[in-house]
């Protein structure tokens, strides 16, 4: 039986009462680690991912700022679920990088965005970057990220 799409599944679910926070739930028990930070997908389309992350102690660093490493994980929640959600089905795709720049302290709840167009061929086999970027509450740029993505034709 094939697996509903991310896309569909989170068109669906989020048109109900908690849908997306059912969605957001759904994600971390496929990928345990992303339940670390309790993301919330707020976003899922063609080519749009945003996730939403609460600035609480249990992601917080010795200075009271959303640590680094929270903010790479939301930033790879976005990716994988935004690539997952556009690749064509014959292919597959796994993280190989992450470059990023810490631009300014994050200090409110924040939230990523990827934006992404880029239409590969059923057969594509190379690296893909996602750039992906993290706001505060206040809308500024508290850091960004580039995403590699490996990907290449499902066996």
């Amino acid at each position: 039986m094939k697996r509903p799409s991310p896309l569909a599944l989170f068109a669906t679910l989020s048109r109900l009462p908690f849908g997306r926070e059912l969605f957001s739930r759904g994600v971390c028990r496929t990928a345990p680690y992303f339940g670390s930070i309790r993301p919330l997908v707020t976003e899922l389309r063609v080519g749009r991912c945003e996730a939403r992350l609460d600035n609480r102690r249990s992601v917080q660093n010795h200075i009271g700022t959303v640590h680094a490493i929270a903010m790479c994980n939301l930033c790879e929640l976005v990716a994988g679920l935004l690539i997952e959600a556009t690749l064509p089905a014959s292919l597959r795709w796994i993280p190989k990088g992450m470059t990023v720049r810490y631009l300014r302290k994050a200090d409110t709840d924040l939230h990523a965005v990827l934006e992404w167009q880029l239409l590969l061929p059923a057969d594509f086999k190379g690296d893909v970057v996602l750039p992906v970027q993290v706001f505060d509450s206040r809308q500024q740029c508290v850091m960004e990220a580039d995403i590699s993505m490996y990907v290449s034709p499902r066996r």
